[in-house]
């Protein structure tokens, strides 16, 4: 789980959170679940994997303003070696949804060469198919 305090300059004029600092905080959320299963982005970086954006997907259902605090939910949704679909449930602290996201990445080497991690990194893969909710 990942928690994040809605910022001041997150919100618009009308003092709601701007839309678009919802997939800011898919990103972060993502970055922190690949360091909870042990794969941070500056290891697979290391590594020399990168894991392009290729979709995102949001239904807003509450505003969120300052100071509200979000906890945001990772749900491996598939994973076929190559490409990742997460879904991010992000909710207020009186336990609201507030937005349902989905992201899709895939897997790239320094060249953008598709990897196929069930051979080439064998641990990152075990790791995510360990975290799947399918």
């Amino acid at each position: 789980m990942y928690r994040h305090v809605v910022q001041y300059y997150e919100t618009d004029k009308m003092g709601i959170t701007h839309h678009s600092n919802y997939i800011r905080w898919m990103e972060e959320a993502r970055i922190d679940f690949l360091s909870q299963i042990g794969w941070s982005y500056a290891k697979l970086e290391e590594k020399g994997i990168i894991s392009p954006v290729v979709a995102v997907e949001c239904k807003y259902m509450q505003p969120t303003t300052f100071s509200d605090t979000v906890d945001i939910e990772v749900i491996v949704r598939e994973f076929k070696g190559v490409r990742l679909k997460l879904k991010y449930i992000m909710k207020n602290d009186k336990g609201n949804t507030v937005c349902e996201a989905c992201s899709e990445h895939c897997f790239l080497d320094e060249k953008g060469i598709p990897i196929k991690l069930k051979k080439e990194y064998p641990l990152f893969y075990n790791a995510l198919i360990d975290c799947c909710s399918f």
